[in-house]
């Protein structure tokens, strides 16, 4: 199969006088987690709903893997799961109830059905969970129910909006969680967000959207690197501490490293010049000094920087 895609072409919705989507251009391909970024009223679920097929765009086209939604909606929805505002489930059903439901409606075959639930009960990670009333969950919990029916099809597509929006820290955490092992099935996860941190650890790029237009479109760190005169910031997470010595000397010294700072004790700062692929070498190189490297994210305040430059600009 080819690589999954979203496109927008011209997409526009008015509600009466108020544009709030505005000729918006965008094409999204391959297996990747794209964060959509913007302030409130900006136009994320509007877009999302048209790409959908729950509303109808004023003008303009929204293309899954080439075939318009609008027009050919069931072709092009059918590689696609989809979690929409916040839909709810019925408190007195079980997960296992509520998803034979849902896959019925979606046309899963009745020989698939119970497969198809068990699966994607387990890849939320609910199994323990799925003859227990839905009543009785955390809002954390039945989103991830929710998460669930979106995947009762086995999508190459997945379109998010806010998924993590009302939950508790815990809740929020296992939703993130869950988003990050979906990257790792061949799937285009479009996930629209407000919360910088979230994008800066989930997505590999960004979609940034205000007034309903698209402001950029790119990797984070090339978003970052276009607001920081080339310069990105990257936070290294450790198994151990790491010497002084070797912080002040051989890091602070390798290839393209502008400097380098503890945020606290297992937690590096780097600022370095350069694009993905320095960012690549850099990684490579830090591995190579067996410092104990367990984790390297772009840094969410990098981001912040740059939507809040992009934004402001808007104004």
């Amino acid at each position: 199969m080819a690589n999954p895609s979203l496109e927008a072409v011209n997409l526009s919705k008015r509600f009466g006088e108020f544009p709030a989507v505005s000729n918006l251009n965008l094409k999204i391909e391959g297996s990747k987690c794209v964060g959509f970024l913007g302030p409130n009223g900006a136009g994320k679920t509007t877009t999302l709903k048209m790409f959908t097929d729950l509303i109808r765009s004023t003008s303009g086209q929204a293309l899954i893997n080439g075939v318009n939604v609008h027009t050919h909606k069931r072709e092009a929805l059918a590689s696609v799961g989809s979690l929409i505002e916040t839909p709810e489930i019925y408190p007195s059903l079980t997960p296992r109830e509520a998803l034979m439901m849902i896959a019925e409606i979606r046309g899963v075959p009745a020989a698939e059905r119970t497969k198809s639930i068990e699966a994607a009960i387990s890849e939320v990670r609910m199994e323990k969970w799925i003859d227990k009333r839905v009543g009785k969950f955390s809002k954390g919990m039945k989103q991830r129910i929710c998460i669930a029916s979106a995947l009762l099809s086995n999508p190459s597509i997945l379109i998010l909006d806010e998924p993590t929006t009302g939950l508790d820290p815990r809740g929020m955490s296992e939703v993130r969680g869950i988003v990050k092992s979906l990257k790792g099935k061949k799937r285009l996860i479009f996930m629209s967000s407000h919360l910088l941190s979230e994008v800066a650890e989930v997505c590999d790029e960004v979609a940034i959207i205000d007034h309903g237009k698209l402001m950029i479109y790119d990797t984070i760190p090339n978003v970052t690197a276009k607001f920081s005169g080339g310069e990105n910031l990257v936070e290294v997470g450790l198994n151990r501490p790491v010497d002084d010595a070797l912080l002040d000397g051989t890091i602070a010294g390798l290839p393209d490293v502008l400097s380098v700072k503890k945020k606290d004790g297992k937690t590096l700062s780097i600022r370095f010049s350069g694009d993905l692929a320095v960012q690549e070498r850099l990684l490579g190189d830090l591995v190579r000094l067996n410092i104990g490297v367990v984790s390297y994210k772009p840094s969410s305040s990098e981001l912040e920087d740059a939507y809040l430059k992009l934004i402001k600009a808007t104004l």
